[in-house]
């Protein structure tokens, strides 16, 4: 490990707010603030809010500095990167920000059933050949409701016309209908405060001249989930350097073998 990562890992163990918690810690020692949260740790009854996937934490801390009157936690495996936010956090001395570095499949070790008001997930891997770990299948969405209150809501926000369309036919075969649902959101139809907030990955893609899409749909408690039956066009940008975008798919990907949902 570099120096660098060494010392923001050294710096981090002393912010109180950055609880590390991977799954060799749990196995030692039970999460203490799970079902705790709003009074041993925020000492407020303020709606909890989890970014997943954290990454550098812009989002957490942006939503955070936006919404005074909520409590943010972001949660990723990756300290070197939580450190960012973290770090600015610390500076604005922000009373209602929280980062938990462990995997996302543990969340039910850290929260107990209904203690999450939200969810956002921001730019994560979209996983076109593993269902199973792409942060919007089945399997995590049951991880979510079970520590949703009911009805909770999870955002999606992506630069990947993959997981965009996946995530609606998943919707779409669960019957739940999304409460906004757009594959550009920053065309102008949505006068929201969440927009001025862009994560370090959101700038890249938008700079290369990609749209962002973005879902945002509530979850219940019931029925069991399906997943859908469809095949969906890889992304092909991705498979190019960072440097260089060729070729992006600006539009929906080609599904088979149903047609393409409407708006």
């Amino acid at each position: 490990m570099g120096k660098n990562k060494l010392k923001k890992f050294g710096e981090m163990q002393q912010i109180p707010f950055v609880l590390q918690y991977p799954w060799a810690v749990l196995q030692r020692e039970q999460f203490p603030l799970k079902g705790r949260w709003h009074a041993d740790f925020f000492h407020n009854d303020n709606p909890i809010v989890l970014e997943l996937g954290c990454g550098k934490g812009e989002y957490t801390v942006g939503l955070a500095n936006e919404f005074p009157d909520r409590n943010y936690i972001g949660i990723d495996i990756k300290g070197a990167r939580m450190y960012t936010g973290a770090k600015q956090a610390l500076d604005r001395k922000m009373s209602n920000v929280a980062f938990l570095r462990t995997d996302i499949e543990l969340l039910t070790h850290f929260f107990a059933p209904g203690e999450v008001a939200e969810i956002w997930i921001t730019f994560p891997d979209p996983q076109m050949k593993k269902a199973r770990r792409r942060l919007t299948s089945t399997r995590f969405l049951e991880l979510y409701r079970h520590v949703l209150v009911p009805g909770g809501i999870v955002n999606l926000k992506t630069d990947s016309p993959f997981l965009y369309t996946y995530t609606r036919y998943l919707l779409e075969e669960n019957g739940i209908k999304p409460d906004v649902c757009t594959d550009n959101l920053y065309d102008g139809k949505y006068d929201n405060r969440i927009l001025g907030i862009r994560t370090f990955y959101e700038q890249q893609w938008l700079d290369r001249g990609l749209t962002i899409k973005y879902i945002s749909f509530g979850l219940n408690p019931t029925p069991a989930l399906k997943e859908p039956e469809v095949e969906i066009e890889f992304d092909t940008y991705r498979s190019f350097s960072r440097g260089e975008l060729q070729c992006p798919q600006l539009c929906n990907p080609k599904i088979t073998p149903k047609s393409q949902p409407d708006d």
